[in-house]
């Protein structure tokens, strides 16, 4: 579980230029009331807890998306960094002008929470590959590549599931060649193999 006093000595590591500050990986992004951050560069995740401390992904938001507490019901809300992040704070007085980025982020919910549907965590799985390289990976001669350094904790987080589970689906995925890890836990997929698991 996330706390204040987890959560103050890095916010001091933070680089505040105007309203644009920069972040290092898996820092916390300040949450305030009724405010909002836009991402310029880098790439977040915004979650919550259980009160056993189990860790709920909420959703990945890349350069362009708008996140905060503003956006959220659920309670605690936390925004962590999983590279490192330059984001601008939008106060509550400039959030009214951000009607096309609020769209965007309800659209990504919606994929997370089709995704999350599946009643096979493999199939899960595969289709949370397949989001992440076209949302945040880029071409390459074998498929996409997604450059985001998320661990089998964070793939499990995002999917309800355990980090075993997921360690052993990526291991036959890779025995299958439906992806290929490259490193600096690089994971490309194989475009001819996965197309039919597409949204």
């Amino acid at each position: 579980m996330v706390t204040k006093s987890d959560i103050s000595p890095l916010l001091r590591s933070a680089t505040i230029s105007n309203d644009r500050q920069t972040f290092g990986r898996r820092s916390p992004i300040p949450c305030r009331q009724n405010s909002l951050w836009r991402i310029e560069s880098g790439v977040v995740r915004s979650f919550t807890w259980l009160e056993d401390g189990t860790s709920i992904t909420l959703g990945l938001w890349g350069a362009g998306d708008v996140v905060g507490k503003a956006l959220s019901r659920v309670d605690p809300y936390q925004i962590e960094c999983l590279t490192p992040v330059e984001a601008t704070f939008i106060p509550n007085t400039h959030c009214s002008q951000i009607t096309e980025n609020l769209v965007a982020h309800i659209q990504q919910i919606e994929e997370l929470t089709v995704i999350r549907s599946h009643r096979k965590v493999e199939d899960m799985l595969l289709k949370l590959l397949t989001w992440l390289a076209k949302r945040f990976g880029h071409p390459v001669e074998q498929g996409n590549a997604i450059d985001l350094r998320l661990t089998h904790q964070d793939l499990a987080e995002l999917l309800a599931s355990t980090r075993v589970t997921v360690t052993r689906l990526l291991n036959q995925f890779e025995q299958q060649g439906l992806i290929q890890r490259l490193p600096r836990q690089l994971i490309v997929l194989q475009a001819d193999e996965l197309w039919h698991y597409e949204i």
